[in-house]
Order: C-alpha cells, then structure tokens, then sequence
C-alpha cells in the first residue's frame, strides 16, 4: 500500500506533523525506530518506581495553535517561583512570572536591579511579542524572488517590529549580534541575576555567555514563551513524555498509522525524487513524499545517498554544526533533598539555577573548548515529584539535571570509561548547595552526548538536531537553501529540530512543515 507521506522516526514533531496532514485527510504512515514514541520528549522508568523525563524536562512550551488545532488538553503545570537561583553563601535569588515579585527578591542583591528589572521584563516582552510571528513562518525564499504568499508573513513581523517604536527595534537590531554577558550586564549589576538572565542566552547552544550571537537565543527563547522575564519553566503532568503521548493519540485518532521498532536505513529514489523508504529488514514502503523528524545529517548523509546532493549543497549540510554539548544525570532519591538557601519545599518545584555568576558559567564553558567538562558545571535542576507525586514512590522523589557543555568528542578517553566521572562531578557539584544530596540517591542514570546518539537516534548528540547560533537559524536552519521544509530532492521534506524554529519541545518546526507540505500536495 502506498501512503501519501511516510514520516521518519517518532519525535514530538513527527508527530505533529503527522497529525496535521492527516487531519487534512492524507493518508500518513509513521517510523519509529525505538519501541516508543517520543524521541527525546519521553517519559520512562530509570528505576523501578521512578519515572522522569530522561532527556528534556521541561515543555517548550508546546505551541498553544498546535494543541488547539488537534484538541489536546495537557495537564501542566508552571510552579512559582520559576526560578530558584541558590548562591555559595546561603543566600537565593528567585524570579516568578509576576515581576513584582522578582523584583522584591533581587532587592536583597541590588537596589538598582529591583528598580530595573520590572523595565526589563516589559521591554523584553514587547520585543518578544513582535517577533513571535517569526516562529510559525516559513523563512523566505531568499535565493529567489519570493512569492507574495511567502512575503507576507515576514511583512506582517516587519509591521510589528517597527511598532516597537524607534529604541525598541533599535534595541532589537543591536540585541541580536551582541554576547549576552554584554547584554545582561547593560540592564544589571548584581552577578547573581546576570548570571540567570544570561543562562537563557546559552541554552543548549555551544557557546559561553561572552560569546557573540548568544542574545539572539534569548531572544528566541522568550519569543516561544511570551517574554517573560524569568523565563517559563512548564512541567507536564506524567512527564515530557505526555506530550509526545498526546501528539500519538491524536494522530491515530486522525487515521495515522503509527509503526515502533521499524528502522528506516535508507531513502529510495527514482530519477532524482524520493519515492519511499527502505527498512533495515529489507521491506520498502512507496510514499509520494516522505518528511524526516530526524535530524538533518542522518537524514542527508546516511538516509539519502550523498550522490544526488549538488557538491555546494554537500559541503554545507556536511559543515552544519550538530556535535552534542549537553548530557543529563538523571537521581532517584530516597528523600527531598535539603538546599541550604531554601526556606521551603515550595522554592524547589520550579527550575533551579546553578551557575552563581558569569564568571563560572564562562569557566564551565571553557572546559569543552578543549575537549573536557568542568568539574564544577552550569546546571539547571528540576524536581518534578515535587509537582506531580506519581513519578516516585510516596515519601520518595526524582531528580533531572541538564548539564551543559559536555563535548561529544572528549579529549582524554571515551565517555564509556568517564561517564560515571561525570556523574560524580555534578553530584558533588550540587552537595555545595544541597549538602548530603549523595547519601539520598538510591540510582543514577548518566546519559552522554554518546549515549543521546546512540539509543535516541541523535546524530552527534545534540539534543536539538544542531546548534542554534546566528549562522545556523531561520533562512540558514539547516543551510541556506533547505530552511523552507523542502529539501532539494523533490519528495523529501524536514520536520524535525533541524528545522526552523529549532529545539525545545514546542512542536513548531513539525507544524510548520505540515502546512509546507499539505501546500505541495
């Protein structure tokens, strides 16, 4: 039988991507390679009777005109505060969504910052608010002449920028290039809320915070969020997981066929346009298109057949950067862990912030520079037993740590022989704040850049199918040329992270080709 569109793998966004066309009434097979859907938004037990997010922990969040469309209801939650920042001294620093309160927190750092950070908050959110079009566009043709339909999405984000007024769009031009040290450092001057601030910047990005281009991933990140100036922080009830879960049940319900533990080796091609896929027992499936959620190398240079790309082409997708800079220790505890700046439980179920200043979120950067990781890392932590008690037994909690920049090609050995190195790292890392914390683990799961390539299917290991730097976004994401969903083999699209508008879990990038593709079709 043949289907009008084969998707390739079981991400969040394939899943979206699937659901939308076949509520357009295309007839849509889905490939997952693992036996559960999900990619890397899924939920699963590390140990018996506890379950977490394994790899991202927190929703993008997903994109409300997504959920709407298909009639998904998530249970989530955002805890206050957002943001629980602990410091070397004893002292914390927290932001909530209301900026009133955050601005009372940092009064206890610096006056001046509690007088500008509700300024702050309001500035960002205008900015946010104007480019958050950019994210459900299509980037425009910019090799070609583009067409009206194409142009007049990016017209009406332009209309809105220069709403902004002249300081704000000025702001926002100059915002962009500018390392986002700089930037923080223009709106504050204590190091504790620098250091948060700037955090956003950095991201799931291979880079530090004094490196250039960083403020545009903030900016990126609060446009997804509604500019808020501590951030979002969304937990989903059941886990990241339900989301992927969510997307699954409504496709199916839309006519989807959705098929685990089917791997896909190779696209199959006939006189230059993709016409199926080929699985690793040998079977071949005819499609009149195929859409790939994986990432842009796997797809391009392991699925396809390099032949059938232009050289220029070739030598851009061969240089996209997808090297992976994040790992994650994933704890079962026997109990709470006790923070020495905590007053209460209450300031644990939200996001918490190790990293106390620019200077050691700097320092922990420099380390993979030269193919190693810091032994005292930038850390954000969440505890969502705290918000949902069904992950770990009664009296007992889980707890999720993105540790960023962990090269996938270390220096000195292999991360088959320092994983567990790693692991004792952040552990000790995070008894300065939480003294006692190691005696409280009942499991540890250290997952690796390696680890995220090989049982999750992420190509170098990054978490976000490529790095978001300016070279690497919108026109450019994956390469100039491929940002409009379409690859250059007619049949062949993109709807994973590598595509506009990046990672996170959001399902932006899976809608957004949807649309593109029910257009050809």
């Amino acid at each position: 039988m043949s289907h009008d569109v084969i998707i390739i793998g079981g991400g969040h966004n394939a899943l979206a991507t699937a659901a939308l066309l076949a509520k357009a009434g295309k007839q849509v097979l889905v490939l997952e390679r693992r036996g559960v859907v999900g990619g890397a938004a899924v939920t699963e037990e590390f140990h018996p009777g506890f379950k977490l997010s394994t790899l991202a922990h927190t929703a993008g969040p997903v994109r409300a005109s997504l959920l709407r469309e298909l009639g998904i209801t998530l249970e989530t939650v955002e805890p206050e505060p957002r943001v629980f920042a602990p410091q070397p001294d004893g002292r914390s620093l927290s932001l909530y969504g209301d900026p009133a309160r955050s601005a009372s927190s940092i009064g206890a750092f610096s006056a001046k910052d509690a007088q500008a950070y509700p300024r702050f908050h309001e500035t960002l959110g205008r900015v946010a608010a104007a480019i958050a079009g950019l994210l459900e566009a299509t980037p425009p043709d910019i090799e070609n002449t583009p067409k009206l339909r194409d142009a007049w999405p990016m017209g009406k984000v332009g209309l809105k920028v220069r709403g902004l007024g002249r300081d704000d769009a000025y702001s926002l031009l100059r915002w962009g290039p500018m390392a986002v040290a700089d930037f923080a450092n223009e709106w504050f001057e204590s190091e504790a809320l620098r250091a948060i601030i700037a955090a956003r910047g950095v991201a799931g990005i291979c880079a530090g915070p004094w490196s250039g281009g960083t403020t545009a991933n903030l900016l990126l990140h609060a446009a997804a969020s509604g500019g808020n100036g501590a951030g979002s922080t969304v937990l989903v009830k059941g886990g990241v997981g339900a989301v992927s879960e969510a997307l699954a049940a409504a496709a199916k319900r839309l006519g989807v066929t959705i098929r685990t533990g089917a791997e896909v080796v190779r696209l199959t091609t006939k006189d230059g346009r993709v016409t199926g896929v080929g699985l690793a027992g040998g079977e071949e499936l005819p499609a009149t298109a195929v859409a790939s959620g994986t990432d842009p190398q796997r797809t391009l240079l392991q699925l396809l057949d390099p032949a059938l790309l232009d050289p220029e082409d070739l030598r851009r997708i061969r240089n996209y950067r997808q090297k992976g800079m994040a790992s994650k220790v994933n704890l079962a505890l026997h109990g709470l862990p006790t923070f020495k700046a905590s007053k209460n439980a209450d300031e644990l179920k939200g996001r918490i912030h190790i990293g106390p200043s620019l200077d050691d979120i700097e320092r922990a950067f420099d380390a993979s520079k030269y193919g190693d990781f810091s032994k005292q890392p930038y850390l954000d932590v969440t505890i969502p037993s705290l918000t949902d008690p069904s992950l770990a037994p009664v009296g007992r909690h889980v707890m999720s740590i993105y540790v960023q920049w962990t090269p996938y090609q270390l220096k000195t050995g292999t991360w088959d022989t320092r994983r567990e190195e790693l692991g004792d790292a952040v552990v000790r890392h995070l008894e300065t704040y939480a003294p006692g914390l190691g005696s409280l683990v009942a499991h540890r799961q250290v997952l690796t850049p390696l680890d995220l390539e090989r049982t999750y299917g992420l190509t170098g290991g990054h978490p976000s199918h490529g790095e978001p730097s300016l070279n690497q976004l919108f026109t450019m994401r994956p390469a100039l040329g491929w940002a409009r969903y379409r690859s250059r083999i007619p049949g062949l699209y993109l709807c994973g992270a590598g595509s506009h508008p990046g990672g996170g879990v959001t399902g932006g990038p899976g809608a957004n080709a949807a649309r593109e593709i029910l257009k050809d079709l």
